[in-house]
């Protein structure tokens, strides 16, 4: 490790007698999310910044808003507290600066009492480098390194910007995805390209592997699980998807925006034997998720219809903007919605590992 890179290191320093004063002096300041740390030690900060070939003052980017800037530095902080390892640093700096970036609207979701959590999507072979996986419970405690690159995540939005409940984030109740959210696209089983490379507009070859690492990250509420086990028919499994969305728009939001559906190995077979594409699944969701103002008053909201019963609401507002993902457990005709924060207040980003958004 380099000296002169330790050296470099701007943040504060701090003296505690061992590892139990350690954990209650940072949960007394608020920097943890109540769960043990690492500690951040000027060695273990530059070995991060070392591995991903980042200056300390790097400019990952700056928080819209209030205009505050994250560096590297901060970020391998935050990284450390978390539990990640080096080797997974890249996927988080790359994750940070998708929220940055303008369309992303950091400040809407995280501020929002509708209690948004950050899905983020890993792509290419930083999933590998990173360790994750992406199949067996893959939404939950499956992917050990999913759940630290999110975690890493989280902290930086509390550490760096402020965003702690009660302060900034005023979430009336959350989901437990605001505690971390982060999924690596099981692509060598998929029979479609990356998620990375058809949102970037690369050529990808189906279930090979994306040459290209990137992250997806999208303001997101809880997911909604469904399932359809009784046919193999590509329109009967999508209806199930598009009921559950249809139910989000009635029960929740009518705005439309960047959705997800998590389709794992026994849906998405169906949908591949079938010769469904990505694109097929996009377009068919995009005419079946869909209510008209009217259906509002089924469910308690009679007194927002008006004179615009007739009025039709998209979940999608085009068929490109859902998010196909490949990842789950190989058993089990289940499958996942996940709905966006706020209609189009938020949009879904995809960045390049190592690329730089408003540097």
């Amino acid at each position: 490790m380099s000296t002169s890179l330790t050296s470099q290191l701007q943040s504060a320093r701090h003296q505690v007698a061992d590892d139990a004063d350690l954990q209650a002096w940072l949960r007394e300041r608020g920097w943890t999310d109540g769960l043990p740390v690492v500690p951040p030690t000027p060695e273990r900060v530059a070995s991060f910044l070392e591995w991903a070939v980042l200056p300390p003052d790097h400019l990952v980017g700056i928080e819209p808003v209030r205009g505050r800037a994250v560096t590297a530095e901060k970020v391998a902080i935050n990284a450390v507290l978390a539990g990640c390892s080096p080797a997974q640093f890249p996927v988080i700096v790359t994750a940070v600066t998708a929220l940055l970036a303008d369309e992303f609207a950091l400040h809407g979701p995280t501020a929002s009492t509708g209690g948004a959590g950050i899905l983020l999507v890993v792509n290419g072979p930083a999933r590998a480098e990173a360790g994750m996986t992406g199949t067996f419970s893959a939404l939950g405690a499956g992917d050990p390194a999913a759940t630290v690159i999110a975690r890493a995540v989280r902290l930086v939005l509390a550490n760096v910007l402020d965003v702690r409940p009660g302060g900034i984030d005023r979430s009336t109740l959350g989901h437990p995805g605001k505690l971390g959210f982060c999924v690596a696209e099981d692509e060598e089983h998929s029979p479609w390209p990356a998620l990375a490379a058809d949102r970037l507009g690369l050529a990808a070859t189906p279930g090979t592997g994306s040459d290209v690492s990137a992250v997806t990250a999208l303001a997101a509420m809880g997911p909604r699980q469904i399932m359809n086990e009784w046919t193999t028919e590509p329109e009967e499994i999508l209806d199930t998807f598009a009921a559950e969305m249809r139910a989000n728009m009635r029960h929740y939001s009518i705005w439309g925006g960047d959705y997800a559906l998590i389709i794992p190995p026994q849906l998405r077979d169906h949908l591949a034997a079938a010769g469904w594409s990505r694109a097929d699944i996009q377009r068919y969701i995009h005419e079946r998720a869909r209510i008209n103002r009217s259906e509002w008053a089924e469910v308690g909201k009679g007194s927002v219809v008006m004179d615009k019963g007739d009025r039709s609401y998209a979940a999608l507002p085009s068929a490109d903007d859902l998010l196909v993902i490949a990842a789950g457990g190989p058993a089990g005709g289940f499958g996942a919605v996940i709905p966006p924060w706020l209609g189009t207040k938020s949009r879904a980003v995809t960045v390049p590992v190592g690329a730089c958004v408003n540097c």
